[in-house]
């Protein structure tokens, strides 16, 4: 392996530094975004059974805040809930927008490196095609061996960058498609809180704990959320 890459030539170098930082981001992304520590399943269960038993105070509230992303998110549209639909909402997407760079972090450095790699291995084809070249003008054909490493420093280089950027690309989308189907999530799991707490028609999510069963009891759960987010703020 050491030889192989000896006789890649200098490019080697940027292009096994791309290869570790691939790994390392890839490693970092897949630990990173996992759907419970991004979107735990029941977080908005757990806060409305919060709100209905009159619990939500600012311990809660910093325990949802810390707990996850989507934690995050929803703490931000309780802390406004008070003041109406719309603004909760917008509560909601600012916190989302801050939570969304967050999952994107580091996708743009792996798709540069997907993009680069290849190139420095087309680089790598150059500068050995240069090499075999010059050596057929200053000595002619008949130095084999002269020839033979050059063309063995580009074709490895070339080899190295799309070994390289190949997986860092599929990676690249898969951790597109994982942020997407994330923020979708978030969307509808911050939606659920918000139609319980300013809907005007009975709440249906599976993912309740325990749903309010009555106009009233709906309610009576918007008032203690309005009491408890208040009590919150001061």
């Amino acid at each position: 392996m050491v030889e192989i890459v000896m006789a890649g030539g200098w490019l080697m170098l940027p292009i096994i530094l791309c290869s570790i930082l691939a790994i390392a981001i890839v490693i970092e992304r897949f630990w990173t975004l996992s759907s419970n520590r991004i979107a735990p399943r029941y977080a908005v269960g757990q806060v409305w059974t919060w709100i209905k038993n009159g619990e939500l105070d600012s311990n809660k509230m910093r325990e949802l805040r810390m707990g996850s992303p989507l934690g995050q998110i929803l703490a931000a549209g309780l802390l406004h809930a008070r003041q109406g639909r719309q603004a909760m909402n917008d509560a909601i997407e600012q916190s989302a927008a801050a939570v969304i760079h967050e999952l994107e972090r580091y996708l743009s450095t792996l798709g540069t490196i997907a993009a680069i790699t290849p190139l420095l291995g087309l680089l790598g084809t150059v500068v050995g095609m240069i090499r075999v070249f010059t050596e057929i003008m200053i000595q002619g054909t008949g130095n084999a061996n002269a020839l033979a490493g050059g063309i063995s420093e580009a074709l490895i280089t070339t080899a190295a960058g799309l070994t390289v950027a190949i997986p860092a690309y599929a990676c690249h989308r898969y951790f597109v498609r994982k942020v997407d189907s994330l923020v979708l999530s978030l969307e509808q799991e911050s939606a659920k809180l918000v139609e319980a707490l300013h809907g005007d028609r009975r709440v249906d999510i599976k993912d309740f704990v325990t749903l309010p069963e009555t106009s009233a009891a709906r309610d009576n759960a918007q008032q203690q959320a309005a009491a408890s987010v208040e009590a919150t703020g001061s």
